[in-house]
């Protein structure tokens, strides 16, 4: 098939790419570089079924593909909180144009949603069935709220145009060419650890994530597109849940560092639990993540070294 992949510079969206590509598919990789890299992709850039397009979804762009993996977006705060217009924008009219592009050429397309929909969960572990708690004025609000309006975008065009979607809630990922200086909670630590620099938690550590393992994500991904049961949507992520404090003292042994744990106050709106229910998951893909968050580190570890 001939796949449209936006974000696909992007941390999630460069190891898209790779296995669409080693499934013998057309790949058209579209990012306009605000968090992607070229580098998270130039290993493929010469291949004849590798396209590069240099492009900001906020925009309208005329292809013809078979299916459509929507990944454009700024996930971490750091990024999504220096433009936030940019990110609600992204979110909100980068939906509108991709669907628009699904419907003319009749194309499957997928939206990268996000457990941020839930907010602050009252709910725990989350289900695809709890609307959230979220803060609609708030400085996460570009994100959580541009995704949750992605969502309805997705379901609205799918309802009135027969558009043929499928949504997925990404929980917290991890892996190889996570972007260093994301400000999220396992390339900070690492990148801390890696040059003996205080560890910095937020709050007293006891906040909870799960953490899913990149490979193991895209794998899930891949099988959400294919399947013809449920158009979603369906959460992604590990259930395994670890506090905050686990994770940085994980990563200064994994790691040899002589980094010091200190606490710093916890930012606006930051959930204290996160773990989805993927019963879903389990049941519609037959998928459940197998990459233990030891092994997966290590493999992050070592990408951050060579940095």
């Amino acid at each position: 098939m001939r796949i449209l992949v936006t974000g696909g510079a992007g941390f999630l969206g460069s190891h898209l790419c790779d296995r669409l590509i080693e499934q013998g598919h057309d790949v058209v990789c579209l990012d306009n570089y605000f968090t992607g890299n070229k580098k998270n992709v130039e290993h493929l850039i010469g291949n004849p079924h590798f396209e590069l397009v240099r492009h900001d979804i906020t925009q309208p762009i005329l292809l013809e593909v078979d299916r459509i993996y929507n990944l454009a977006c700024p996930a971490s705060p750091v990024h999504y909180q220096y433009n936030p217009v940019k990110t609600i924008k992204t979110s909100i009219l980068g939906s509108v144009n991709m669907l628009g592009l699904a419907k003319r050429v009749k194309a499957r397309i997928l939206q990268a949603s996000t457990s941020e929909v839930y907010g602050d969960p009252t709910v725990h572990p989350q289900t695809e069935e709890y609307w959230g708690n979220v803060n609609p004025i708030g400085i996460r609000s570009c994100y959580d709220e541009g995704k949750r309006a992605a969502e309805t975008l997705f379901m609205d065009y799918h309802r009135q145009n027969r558009v043929d979607i499928r949504i997925v809630r990404i929980f917290n990922t991890y892996g190889p060419r996570m972007h260093p200086n994301d400000g999220r909670v396992v390339s900070n630590f690492i990148m801390q650890a890696l040059q003996n620099k205080d560890i910095t938690v937020y709050g007293d550590g006891s906040q909870t994530r799960s953490f899913c393992f990149a490979s193991d994500l895209i794998e899930a991904i891949l099988r959400m597109m294919e399947q013809t049961e449920s158009i979603g949507p369906i959460n992604i992520g590990n259930p395994g849940e670890f506090t905050i404090l686990e994770l940085a003292e994980k990563v200064i042994k994994l790691t040899g560092s002589k980094s010091k744990i200190i606490t710093q106050p916890l930012p606006a709106d930051d959930p204290k639990q996160r773990k989805p229910d993927i019963s879903q998951a389990k049941k519609v893909l037959n998928w459940e993540p197998n990459v233990n968050l030891e092994d997966g580190l290590a493999q992050t570890i070592e990408y951050f070294k060579k940095l």
